[in-house]
């Protein structure tokens, strides 16, 4: 793949709208300023997922994500940098230098997951090529999908293909274009048998199943032939890519009007999608097939709170799939169903109808979950009182299923009322559902906490282990996940920590106020006070350079290299140039510390409130405190490196050793002593 130039890079952040990507994946509504919405990281029932449209940043607070729009791209479609990049270019028009074909050491470089990306899409545009230019495919697919009634710009949009009806027709093509059998077989186009390598889709019309952002993660397959003794329909196998519990159909070309009606037609099949698309309701998904899962009303609440679930008049397959309505109302989601006449289905119906007729039949034959289980079920069973009760059982366990007490009290008496019965006696039914669930996930709750107890004694032990053996503070810290703490209040914590803290306190400072003017006395030869004005990044940065300091941690050190060669240039980096880096742990720290707006470090707001904008001197005392805490820390951290040098020569030490050793400590010591000094004038100031 060919280079993205800079230049282009910038072009392609400066005209993307994160509002607008993540409205493909995320249902936002407007809070205040900013967008909030479910995360599409984790399942949550309280939105926490906010988007800032002024900054482009986005921060999600149950999973800690966060970054520009090109970070969520790489955490939710697993892109790469330059693919996120590429997908956007894509979205809004941007000209790209023409790709050359991928060496072998580049194909062999890709990961995996990437490998199985490309030939899916290799394998989409050479199903396509086959229904459109090879004579089978014209003959007997094509004509196929015009018989059933689908237009051409249909076939397109949706991209159908057809698998030629040989043994590896498709197989030996992707070999010879030099892609890997393994992957091939990983991804389900190809299978191997006693050596033998074929293709496993042959002879059957190609169906691409898309993510939400339209990449293709597996396929489809109808046959033609009249043989029962052949599946009708094949699917991929699951993959790393292809996980079919989480995909819905349809939802690549749906998800815009699924938010602008607030509303999901959920159907069965590929061909039910893709009829009613062409009929003009758009809002429209499929499971595939699959028995309907938590992972994909999940994805449908992202985008709205209300299904409408389209059966055929199969009754069999209809009560199969109860569960499904019952894992709706779980999840929080309005359900409601219609039923179509018998012998037809969304894909058939909406072809025998016209669109407007469509849409007349389901506002009219849509129910409530109530009416529709009890009208199905008591066709045969009205008579029988026992299986009434069953039946009165089974909806008072679904109303007891619903998160939302309001709704819940809405549908207590439309039951009672629907089978004559008294109010109280549904209220009793439904508590009683309530209270066994509570109780199972009470028990649930005190084992996971039984079982993570033990986990932390085991967890605790081997970390006393640890401190007792080596010295030193054995964990893993991670500091772009904490706000700056109160050091100066919590003199136990280990210095690791403290080191990462202070270094990302001074770099926070440096990124957000850099450019800002301070004034700092300066003291003559002769004792005479002077005011120097200078930039807070021209302070920092010869401040450190002084003492020889730096950041030991990676981003920071990059961000402080950026940061010193742009004041050899006589020129201040902004927050933006650091989130269209490739380091997406920079992007991250800088859309956080822009997102959480803390000024300074939690110790100066809380004990001082000292900065706004127009305060001056109190963002000097801000920059000198946290030059001094950076300081103070790389000391202690060398100190503590002696000592354990110290500690680690013993009696091996030589008395020049010794002294040198010893000299540094006591040197380090006083200079300790000199920043703790101006650390308590600064704080009793």
């Amino acid at each position: 793949m060919a280079i993205i130039p800079p230049h282009i890079v910038d072009d392609i952040m400066q005209n993307s709208r994160i509002e607008e990507v993540i409205g493909e994946f995320v249902q936002l509504k407007r809070a205040g300023s900013n967008l909030k919405g479910l995360s599409p990281f984790t399942d949550e029932k309280t939105p926490s997922f906010v988007v800032s449209p002024a900054k482009q940043i986005f921060k999600c607070f149950s999973t800690g994500k966060g970054g520009t729009v090109v970070s969520f791209l790489m955490e939710k479609e697993h892109y790469s940098y330059p693919e996120a990049l590429r997908w956007l270019a894509e979205k809004y028009g941007i000209q790209l230098p023409e790709d050359k074909p991928a060496t072998a050491e580049e194909l062999a470089a890709i990961s995996e997951r990437e490998s199985l990306h490309i030939i899916n899409e290799f394998a989409k545009d050479h199903f396509k090529n086959n229904l459109h230019k090879s004579d089978e495919g014209k003959k007997i697919a094509l004509s196929y999908l015009v018989e059933r009634g689908f237009r051409p710009d249909i076939i397109e949009k949706f991209q159908l293909g057809y698998s030629i009806n040989k043994s590896d027709t498709f197989t030996s093509t992707a070999l010879e274009k030099g892609y890997k059998l393994e992957y091939l077989e990983k991804v389900g186009v190809s299978k191997v048998k006693d050596n033998r390598s074929f293709d496993f889709f042959r002879g059957r019309v190609m169906f691409p199943i898309h993510s939400v952002t339209g990449r293709i993660l597996g396929f489809g397959g109808r046959t033609l032939f009249t043989d029962k003794k052949i599946a009708k329909y094949f699917n991929s196998p699951e993959s790393i890519i292809y996980n079919k519990s989480e995909i819905l159909y349809g939802l690549h070309f749906s998800k815009s009007d699924i938010i602008k009606y607030d509303n999901c037609f959920l159907c069965e099949g590929y061909t039910d999608v893709i009829s009613m698309y062409q009929a003009g309701i758009k809002n429209v998904v499929s499971s595939s097939g699959t028995s309907l899962t938590r992972e994909q009303i999940r994805l449908v609440k992202r985008y709205t709170k209300n299904i409408t679930i389209l059966y055929d008049g199969d009754a069999a397959g209809i009560k199969a799939s109860f569960r499904g309505i019952d894992l709706i109302l779980e999840e929080g989601l309005n359900v409601k169903v219609v039923l179509f006449p018998e012998g037809e289905d969304p894909d058939s119906y909406s072809k025998a109808v016209s669109s407007s007729d469509l849409e007349d039949y389901i506002n009219k034959n849509q129910q409530d979950f109530i009416s529709f289980k009890a009208g199905i079920l008591l066709e045969t069973e009205e008579n029988d009182p026992i299986k009434k009760a069953t039946l009165i059982k089974d909806l008072a366990h679904s109303v007891s299923l619903i998160p939302d007490q309001i709704t819940r009290n809405v549908f207590i008496p439309e039951l009672a009322k629907r089978f004559n019965i008294k109010e109280e006696v549904i209220w009793n039914e439904v508590t009683k559902y309530r209270n066994e669930a509570a109780t199972k996930e009470q028990k649930e709750a005190r084992r996971r906490q039984n079982s993570h107890s033990n986990t932390q004694s085991y967890s605790s032990q081997n970390n006393s282990a640890s401190i007792d053996n080596r010295g030193s503070f054995d964990a893993k810290f991670d500091p772009y996940s904490h706000e700056p703490s109160p050091f100066k209040d919590t003199p136990d914590l280990p210095i690791e920590i403290l080191d990462d803290h202070n270094e990302h306190d001074l770099m926070r400072i440096l990124v957000l106020y850099g450019p800002m003017a301070i004034n700092l006395e300066q003291i003559g030869e002769k004792g005479e006070k002077t005011l120097l004005e200078t930039s807070v990044t021209e302070y920092i940065c010869s401040s450190l350079d002084e003492d020889e300091l730096s950041f030991d941690n990676p981003a920071f050190a990059s961000m402080y290299q950026f940061i010193n060669d742009s004041l050899e240039e006589n020129t201040f980096l902004k927050p933006d140039f650091f989130k269209s880096q490739l380091d997406q742990k920079i992007v991250k720290f800088v859309s956080e510390i822009e997102m959480n707006k803390h000024e300074l470090s939690h110790n100066w707001i809380t004990k001082h409130s000292i900065f706004t904008n127009s305060e001056q001197d109190k963002l000097k005392e801000a920059v000198l405190g946290s030059i001094y805490s950076f300081k103070s820390s790389k000391v202690e951290k060398r100190i503590k490196e002696i000592q354990k040098n110290l500690i680690k020569l013993g009696p091996e030490i030589t008395s020049e050793e010794l002294m040198e050793l010893l000299s540094e400590q006591v040197a380090l010591e006083q200079i300790k002593k000199a920043i703790s000094v101006q650390l308590g004038r600064i704080i009793i100031h």
